[in-house]
C-alpha cells in the first residue's frame, strides 16, 4: 500500500479528517498499518481533490505543497466577511453590483505575476502563533504581501451580470489564497465581497477525475479493495522522466551512494529498477544523488 488515494473532500471536513478516513479504511480492511499524510491542507469549507499518500509515497506529499492548483470558485458580491468566507461575519457592504463587461476588463489585472496579502484567518505564523488564533482572539494581524503567480483566470460563461455573483476558473502558483484574490476582485470593481463557493479540481497531477467520495472509501474498506482505489506512488511524479537501473545500481543508490558517469541531463528523476521504485534523485554533471529513497 505505497500510493495515492485521491479524495473528493466534502464539504465540512478538515484536511487531517480526511488523513483519518483514510487510516480507518486500512484499519477496517485489516491492512495493517501505513504512514498517512496529505499533500496540501484544504479548508473544511472548500471540496474537491485532497490526494492522501500512504506508504512511502508519505515522502513525496511535499511536493504536492509546491504544485499548481486549479479551483472553481464563487464571489458572492455586495459583502466583505473578516474571514472572506461564508463562516465569517460581515465587516463591509456596498449596493455596486459588477456587470459582465466590468468583471471581463479587471481580470487581466489578475493574471500573471500579481502580489497579495494573505487573509488575516490564516495559517500563517506571527511572531511564532497563528493568524487565524490571534484574528480569532480579536487582534489586528498585519500580513506581508506576497508574490504569486496566476497563471489563467476565467469567468463562467453563465454569468451574465450585473448579478450578486459570479464564479471563476483559477490556475495558480503555490502559497496563492482565493479568498484574497476573491476580495481584490471584488474592490477592483468598485465593490466588496466573499467566497461563497470553493472548489479545488487539480492539485498537480490529481484531478477530480481520480478523486473518490468517503462513501466509496468505506466500501472500498469492507470489501477489502482498497488497492484498486491506489494510484501508484508515481502519480505523483509525472513530470519527472523514469530513469531504468541495472540491480547493482539500485543497491548502490539503496546504500545512498552516488552514481558517477551517468550520461543524463541535469535534473530529477524517477529511478526505477524494473517496476520497483527506488528513489526519487538528481542528476548533475554526470552524477546521479539520492533525493528520496524507498524502501519498497
Amino acid at each position: 500500500m505505497h500510493g495515492w488515494i485521491i479524495l473528493d473532500k466534502p464539504l465540512g471536513l478538515g484536511s487531517t479528517q480526511g488523513v483519518s478516513a483514510v487510516k480507518r479504511a486500512l484499519r477496517d480492511g485489516k491492512y495493517g498499518k501505513f504512514k498517512v499524510g496529505h499533500g496540501g491542507t484544504l479548508d473544511p469549507l472548500a471540496t474537491g481533490v485532497l490526494p492522501i499518500a500512504l506508504g512511502e509515497a508519505t515522502k513525496l506529499a511535499g511536493r504536492m505543497l509546491d504544485s499548481d492548483k486549479v479551483y472553481d470558485f464563487t464571489i458572492g458580491f455586495g459583502v466583505q466577511t473578516d474571514t472572506l468566507d461564508l463562516e465569517g461575519k460581515a465587516i463591509a457592504t456596498s449596493d455596486v453590483r459588477p456587470t459582465r463587461d466590468a468583471v471581463m476588463a479587471v481580470l487581466p489585472q489578475f493574471t500573471g505575476a500579481i502580489e497579495q496579502v494573505p487573509p488575516a484567518y490564516s495559517a500563517l505564523k506571527v511572531d511564532g502563533a497563528r493568524a487565524y488564533d490571534l484574528a480569532r482572539k480579536g487582534e489586528d494581524v498585519e500580513l506581508a504581501t506576497r508574490a504569486v503567480t496566476v497563471h489563467q483566470l476565467a469567468l463562467m460563461p453563465a454569468y451574465q451580470g450585473p448579478l450578486d455573483q459570479a464564479t471563476f476558473t483559477a490556475h495558480v502558483s503555490k502559497g496563492t489564497y482565493i479568498r484574497s484574490l476573491a476580495r481584490d476582485i471584488a474592490l477592483a470593481l468598485g465593490t466588496v465581497g466573499h467566497v461563497t463557493m470553493l472548489r479545488r479540481v487539480k492539485a498537480g497531477p490529481f484531478t477530480l477525475e481520480s478523486a473518490i467520495s468517503l462513501d466509496k472509501l468505506d466500501e472500498a474498506a469492507k470489501g477489502r479493495s482498497l488497492e484498486q482505489l491506489l494510484l501508484p506512488l508515481r502519480a505523483g511524479l509525472d513530470d519527472i522522466p523514469a530513469l531504468s537501473l541495472t540491480p547493482d545500481q539500485a543497491g548502490l543508490l539503496r546504500q545512498g551512494r552516488v552514481l558517477a558517469g551517468i550520461a543524463k541531463e541535469d535534473g530529477q528523476y524517477f529511478a526505477c529498477l524494473g517496476e520497483t521504485p527506488i528513489a526519487l534523485v538528481e542528476a548533475l554533471s554526470g552524477e546521479i544523488r539520492v533525493v528520496r529513497g524507498f524502501n519498497i
